[in-house]
């Protein structure tokens, strides 16, 4: 894959570039903030397939980077897009998932010591699909209003949810899970069922599924 990497840590930056580059990647650009990855995006020949971004940057250090990533997206929607952040940052990781569908992760940055975790998300989203760490799943899931459309769902089908929202197919659900594809299915739409999603048409039901989950 054609890759741009946007890090302020020149530690992390050059790291990456080194095991991406191993690992048969090609780096077009590694920037050190915001402004520069928006200009080594204009500059290349034909748009990277994936950008990895941290939230925080230079100057401000709030949300410089995922700004720059939903300004990529909406200028090249085909460019993937990995968020990587130090911590969860609830506000920014919804804004991404609700402005997005396809191609886009969200990990954070320990995730990336798990290099196949990692390399594997990459991949994930370079494909077209999504990746989102297991903790700002949780995080961002956890809700205890007794209105919560999610109290309709046993534990397992809150597991399956879970695994969904991270961007998980049903066959990635059963190994997680360690139960059939077909119970899988099963689950999922008996989740459909709950979140009154069964006769949804024009939208992806496992996409508003997840929006449900998040926004609960």
């Amino acid at each position: 894959m054609r890759l741009i990497l946007a890090e302020d840590s020149t530690l992390l930056r050059e790291g990456l570039v080194r095991l991406l580059a191993e690992e048969g990647h090609e780096i077009v650009a590694a920037v050190g903030d915001a402004e520069a990855l928006l200009e080594a995006v204009a500059a290349a020949p034909e748009p990277p397939d994936v950008v990895i971004v941290d939230v925080r940057m230079p100057p401000t250090h709030t949300d410089e980077g995922l700004r720059a990533a939903l300004e990529i997206r909406r200028g090249h929607p085909g460019v993937g897009v990995l968020v990587l952040s130090q911590y969860v940052e609830k506000r920014y990781a919804t804004e991404l998932i609700t402005a997005e569908t396809t191609g886009v992760g969200y990990l954070l940055k320990d995730r990336v010591a798990q290099v196949d975790e990692f390399l594997d998300a990459l991949d994930r989203i370079g494909a077209g699909g999504a990746a989102f760490d297991p903790e700002v799943v949780r995080q961002l899931l956890v809700r205890s209003s007794h209105a919560d459309p999610l109290s309709r769902l046993t534990p397992r089908e809150r597991d399956v949810l879970g695994h969904m929202a991270e961007g998980c197919t049903n066959a990635a659900v059963a190994a997680q899970l360690h139960i059939s594809q077909s119970a899988v299915e099963k689950h999922v739409n008996a989740i459909f069922d709950k979140l009154d999603l069964s006769h949804a048409t024009g939208y992806s039901r496992r996409v508003l599924a997840v929006l449900r989950y998040l926004g609960s």
